[in-house]
């Protein structure tokens, strides 16, 4: 009954990931309206955003969203708002994130900085760990998987503590801030609806003297 009457294509779903329909800006505003309305202080509202956001940035795709809501539960933070964090990882910010935790990573196990045949092939590695995974293949995920998904698991320790700080002082300001101006709103509002109801009240006693 409540079924799309045309399914839409794998292209067209593809289009959405990438673009969403209303535009970037349209979404960010979306986002932004759905995460301040969330319940809760802006320490909760900050650091489950801020759970999500460093999750986003590592490279255990598929169960970014469980673990961001797992650290958010543990650290007191809002669980909901460390599901809207891991939108900081989208297919635009991958590459780059990727790169950066990858370069970093091999650098921190001593490998030095990849070049020429040692240079990272994002495509053959995670087919090569969705095969292993589906096959159960211990060897092949040694032998095309590891190599660099763990440069990329070390790299990402370090960018994650950085991304869930900065994320963390960013949003609790903003939620501060709105959420003050929230309160202020509904007072200025109880003063105002005080006033004419005693203003009505005078009115009307005057009326019957």
């Amino acid at each position: 009954m409540f079924r799309r009457r045309a399914r839409p294509s794998a292209i067209k779903i593809v289009q959405v990931f990438l673009w969403p329909r209303t535009g970037w800006r349209r979404a960010g505003e979306y986002l932004w309206h759905r995460l301040h309305r969330l319940p809760g202080t802006p320490h909760s509202i900050a650091a489950g955003f801020a759970c999500g956001a460093a999750m986003s940035v590592t490279p255990l795709l598929g169960v970014h969203i469980f673990i961001a809501g797992a650290l958010a539960w543990l650290i007191g933070g809002n669980v909901v708002a460390s599901a809207f964090g891991t939108i900081l990882g989208n297919p635009w910010t991958f590459p780059v994130i990727w790169l950066t935790t990858y370069y970093l990573g091999s650098v921190m196990v001593g490998n030095g900085i990849p070049s020429g045949e040692d240079a990272l092939n994002f495509t053959d590695m995670f087919s090569g760990l969705i095969r292993s995974m589906i096959e159960a293949d211990g060897a092949l995920f040694m032998e095309r998987v590891w190599p660099v998904w763990w440069p990329m698991i070390v790299g990402s320790i370090p960018s994650a503590l950085f991304t869930g700080t900065v994320v963390y002082f960013v949003f609790y300001r903003l939620v501060e801030v709105y959420q003050r101006r929230r309160e202020a709103r509904r007072i200025a509002k109880h003063i105002k609806e005080s006033a004419s109801e005693a203003s009505g009240t005078r009115t009307s006693e005057v009326i019957k003297s």
